[in-house]
């Protein structure tokens, strides 16, 4: 990957519906060798989808919070379930206090507390520490070196 993959990946990270006319006049190349480089890096894994960023309290999804997953067994087989909860955003097999750290997005504190019954249902968890985010000053793109 060059400075020009780069460059790109950044851009497309702002905006990732922008042409490739406007994303190689930016990067110096013409558009079809923009949508080359893309190509590339789409088959290559760097880029894994492109999609769009949608505000959560604007479609209803205003309680952020973050769970740490006690377990009594090995969690590392357990991505399904965890998947099959769909106001979990991530899950995150992790070292330390926990074993599993999810993300989860709702529309109610009431919606939380269902969604920590379900989680209380996954085989091997025995318990949870949740932390309900108050207010979010900001959210980054992953940050690439130059």
């Amino acid at each position: 990957m060059d400075g020009i993959d780069r460059a790109l990946l950044l851009r497309l990270q702002q905006d990732a519906g922008q042409s490739y006319a406007a994303l190689g006049t930016a990067v110096g190349l013409s558009a079809g060798a923009t949508h080359e480089r893309v190509r590339k890096l789409r088959e290559r894994g760097v880029v894994r989808r492109t999609t769009v960023d949608v505000d959560p309290a604007a479609v209803g999804s205003k309680v952020l919070a973050y769970v740490m997953v006690d377990s009594s067994t090995w969690m590392g087989e357990s991505g399904a379930a965890f998947e099959a909860i769909p106001e979990i955003q991530e899950a995150h097999v992790i070292a330390g206090s926990a074993s599993v750290l999810v993300k989860v997005r709702t529309a109610s504190t009431e919606t939380l507390q269902d969604v920590l019954r379900r989680l209380y249902a996954i085989d091997g968890v025995s318990g949870a520490h949740v932390t309900v985010v108050l207010d979010t000053f900001f959210e980054r793109p992953l940050p690439l070196p130059l």
